[in-house]
Order: C-alpha cells, then sequence, then structure tokens
C-alpha cells in the first residue's frame, strides 16, 4: 500500500535525533518536512531550519551545519536526494547521525535505490525515525491515496466519483491531494461524481491552481486578487500552498531538463505532457538562483499553513509576494 502523508500530530514528542524520509514522493517529502518543522516550532518557536540538498554540500558545510551550536539554539537541518551528497562529505555526515549535536534534528531525505546505498544502510543503523515516501506507482495505491486524503479533509467520495477523479487529474499525488481537498471544500463533504463533472467544468471560480498560475509569472497584484477571491470563498489554506508548491516545482523541473519535446520530457520526468508544456511556458523569464529562492519560500510556507505560522492567510499573501521577487532575481 502507498505511504500515508505525515501530520505533525503523528511525531513522537520529542521529536527523535534523527528523521529518516525513505522515497521520492515530492508530496510525501514534502509533507514530512512540513511536520517535523511543525513539531519542532510548537516545541520551540525560534528553531533555525535550514535545508540542503545532497549534492551541495561539502565537508566544512556539513561542520557548521551539525556541530554543537555556540548559542544553543534548536535546529532542524533537512538535507533531501542524501543519495547525491558526495563520497568525502559522506565520511563528515555519517559520525552526525550516530550522535547528532544535542538540540539538533536531522531529515535525511534518501530515494531508497541503490545509489547513496551506503549512507542510507548507515543511517538505519543509527535506529532513525524512518518515514516512507515511495511513490504510488499502481492506480489502486492512488486510489486509496485519494481515500485517505478525502477523509483526512473530512469528507467522503462515492466509488464512481473517486473513478472518474483518477480520470481526470491522473497520476500526480500533488495534484490529486489539491483536488481532493478542493472537492471536499466545494462539495460540503460529500463528494459525487455530478461533483467532480461540476469541477472539471470550471464550477469553482478561483482555486488554487488560479492563485498559482499568476503567482509563478510574477503577476504578484493579480494573485493576490485571486488569492483573496480563494480564501473569501473558502479554498483551504493548505490547497492554496499544494498548489503553489506544485507551481514552482513544476516549473523548476522542466526549467533544469532542458530542451526537448513536451513528450520526451514528460515521458523523462514522470508529467504529463500538457502540465510540462504550462511549466515550459512559465518558466520563461526564471533563472536558477530565483527558482532556488522560490523552492525556499513554498518550502517555508507548507509549515506555515500547517501551524508555523499565527495567520496563513497572511501566510499565503507573503509568499507571493516573495514569490515575484524571486522571479526578478538575475
Amino acid at each position: 500500500m502507498p505511504a500515508r502523508p505525515v501530520t505533525a500530530a503523528d511525531l513522537p514528542r520529542p521529536l527523535p535525533p534523527l528523521v529518516l524520509l525513505v522515497g521520492d514522493e515530492e508530496l510525501l517529502v514534502d509533507r514530512a518536512v512540513g511536520a517535523v518543522t511543525a513539531a519542532a516550532t510548537a516545541a520551540d518557536a525560534s528553531v533555525v531550519v535550514t535545508e540542503r540538498a545532497g549534492g551541495q554540500l561539502d565537508g566544512p558545510e556539513l561542520h557548521e551545519l551539525l556541530g554543537p551550536s555556540l548559542f544553543g539554539e534548536s535546529r532542524v537541518v533537512v538535507v533531501r536526494a542524501a543519495q547525491d551528497v558526495r563520497a568525502a562529505a559522506v565520511a563528515v555526515l555519517q559520525p552526525y547521525l550516530r550522535e547528532p549535536a544535542e538540540g539538533t534534528v536531522v531529515v535525511l531525505q534518501h530515494a531508497g535505490a541503490a545509489k547513496g546505498k551506503g549512507l542510507l544502510d548507515a543511517a538505519r543503523k543509527a535506529k532513525p525515525l524512518e518515514i516512507g515516501c515511495a511513490r504510488a506507482t499502481r492506480p489502486d495505491e492512488r486510489a486509496e491515496f485519494v481515500r485517505a486524503e478525502i477523509r483526512t479533509a473530512g469528507g467522503r467520495i462515492t466509488p464512481d466519483a473517486l473513478a472518474a477523479l483518477l480520470d481526470a487529474v491522473g497520476s500526480d499525488l500533488r495534484e490529486l491531494a489539491m483536488v481532493a481537498n478542493q472537492l471536499v471544500s466545494d462539495s460540503g463533504g460529500d463528494v459525487t461524481v455530478e461533483v467532480v463533472r461540476a469541477f472539471h467544468r470550471g464550477r469553482a471560480e478561483v482555486t488554487g491552481f488560479a492563485v498559482s498560475d499568476l503567482a509563478v509569472v510574477g503577476r504578484s497584484g493579480p494573485a493576490l486578487e485571486a488569492l483573496r477571491h480563494a480564501l473569501a470563498i473558502g479554498v483551504p489554506h493548505v490547497v492554496i500552498a499544494d498548489a503553489l508548491a506544485d507551481g514552482v516545482r513544476s516549473v523548476a523541473r522542466v526549467w533544469a531538463a532542458g530542451r526537448g519535446s513536451e513528450y520526451e520530457l514528460a515521458k523523462r520526468l514522470g508529467m504529463p505532457p500538457w502540465k510540462v508544456k504550462r511549466a515550459g511556458s512559465q518558466g520563461r523569464g526564471w533563472t536558477e538562483p530565483g527558482l532556488r529562492q522560490a523552492l525556499g519560500v513554498v518550502a517555508t510556507l507548507n509549515a506555515d499553513v500547517k501551524g508555523a505560522a499565527v495567520d496563513p492567510g497572511f501566510a499565503l499573501e507573503t509568499a507571493v509576494q516573495r514569490l515575484a521577487a524571486a522571479r526578478a532575481v538575475r
């Protein structure tokens, strides 16, 4: 069965010093990181959260991030794509996995495949809290994922509505999650096939997708108007945040993939061709530093709308403005 998204309420208190995320399903990884961040923030509002990609780490930075803190502050250090950590950095990282510094929580995300298996084995020997983040590759796994999303949002979905939803949206878990939450909000809880069809005819005036589409191309004014309208008609904060994250990550993936037809890139990236085409168009004008900054914005927003921020609506507005600033980075 597919891995279930983790929330802060699912985590032990206090947090263990090492959390291992195994798998590379972006939505599940993002939610797990957001859950750890929210739990750490609930325990200490001044916690310092740092994220790095494994391939970017070197020994001196690892010592700085993971060594004893001069000021004794609480820290969460997230290492994504740990399978890409270079050999020299692995030698520095392993002792900190066995014995993290006091007050530091290390979150290590590994794809779970053969690449970098030595680091994965070393992390497991440290007896971490392990959270599965594997991709849902089978239709029945995606169906169960949607049912769980609907239940978590407080709704119910009929079998024919579930089939219609999966047929309309496809296999992308992030998009399935956004649509599932939106449908529960639209329907009041009972998601029927009629509700699904009405949604895809454009019944909802403003969705998280509309906010995201405007924000990722730098149109912050219209994006803020769409955001306020979406919140006014009851679109959940988390749905809009997920839509923004999906938009930024899609643009970043297609931008980094280089040239190729939408069908070639779709096959390589595991995305629908229409989504590749849209992200390619939205990616014009972005730079690599800007995209890195934007990815940090949506990662912070993920935690903000799940409890880290006092006002999630304000956090969303701030994120839209920060995305526009990131797009202007040269």
